[in-house]
């Protein structure tokens, strides 16, 4: 008797499980693609589910948006050099990631980023390449080092007048991890945010399956290297084959060093695996101003965190814990 309720026990949960299905939705956030993706057992479940992401994502966007004057990042900037202003808890704690990510990559990666001037332009209108000294004055109110922060008020402060943060680089990532925390406390027991590729990723697919992320070479698309599982985290890849520039034979990526006011050179494509898309974010970023060398060494010494980075020559270079054969 014991052994018929323990199979019927398990034949319902599998009819459980092959009952769910997924659902996805497709629209612009954050000025970006987002594609929303829940596994719920009826389409009345999914979509509510899908609702609730964008809820979330649209209230980030509103916090962290430097177009919107009334937010309190726009109140950020708008006070630089005059005074500190109090924010929120959730914008105060990212600013202060972002700060410690910046250390940790010697400033590849800066929030005030959004201070340079826009010398730059990758729309085809370029061309000659900006002068030496247009180049150093764009980086002179750059420097995460100004961003000062009052852990016991919650305030934020930028030393310099027309100094600037923006989350162009770590936005998306963010909003993408709180969206998965939030259906995960509502009991979605699989998903996928992407958010024009940065992709976080939970559960299971509805045939037991894990989701997967084709990993390709941007120089030869028809060519991809495989298919690899995503078991519960986040991957982001950052590449510069669409927006770029070419002067003297050397071509110019629109990811540019924070430090120096210089594009990145020698990269086409970097992909990051991180437990959260936020860091990924960050990381795939910085890793194009870091260079191949540095940036492999740095990712190598961040627990649970891997690369993949393809030079401009195809070349493939990967951190010490992936196999790229074996995907």
């Amino acid at each position: 008797m014991k052994k018929s309720i323990l199979l019927t026990a398990a034949v319902l949960f599998t009819a459980t499980i092959y009952a769910q299905q997924t659902y996805r939705r497709t629209l612009k956030l954050m000025g970006s693609r987002f594609d929303i993706t829940v596994v719920a057992n009826d389409s009345l479940k999914g979509n509510a589910y899908i609702d609730l992401a964008v809820k979330k994502i649209s209230t980030i966007e509103q916090l962290i948006s430097s177009w919107d004057a009334k937010s309190q990042t726009s109140l950020i900037n708008q006070n630089a050099g005059i005074k500190p202003i109090k924010v929120d808890i959730e914008l105060f704690n990212l600013i202060k990631r972002a700060l410690m990510i910046s250390k940790l990559t010697d400033g590849a990666f800066d929030i005030s980023y959004a201070s340079m001037d826009a010398i730059w332009k990758f729309d085809g209108s370029m061309k000659e390449m900006p002068s030496e000294k247009a180049i150093k004055a764009s980086v002179k109110k750059v420097g995460y080092q100004n961003i000062l922060l009052d852990e016991k008020n919650h305030t934020v402060f930028l030393k310099l007048k027309g100094m600037k943060i923006g989350f162009g680089a770590i936005g998306k990532g963010y909003a993408a991890d709180k969206a998965k925390q939030l259906l995960l406390s509502k009991g979605v027991v699989a998903g996928i945010i992407n958010a024009s590729g940065d992709m976080n990723t939970w559960g299971k697919q509805p045939n037991g399956d894990y989701w997967k992320v084709a990993i390709t070479n941007p120089l030869n698309k028809k060519n991809a290297f495989g298919l690899l599982p995503i078991k519960h985290g986040a991957v982001v890849t950052s590449g510069n084959y669409e927006k770029y520039v070419t002067f003297n034979g050397k071509r110019y990526t629109h990811i540019i060093d924070p430090r120096t006011g210089y594009p990145s050179s020698g990269i086409i494509s970097a992909t990051v695996f991180a437990p959260k898309a936020e860091l990924a974010d960050a990381l795939a970023t910085s890793i194009f101003v870091m260079g191949i060398d540095i940036g492999i060494n740095r990712i190598n010494q961040i627990p649970n965190v891997e690369c993949i980075i393809i030079d401009d020559k195809g070349n493939i270079h990967t951190s010490k814990h992936i196999d790229i054969e074996k995907i």
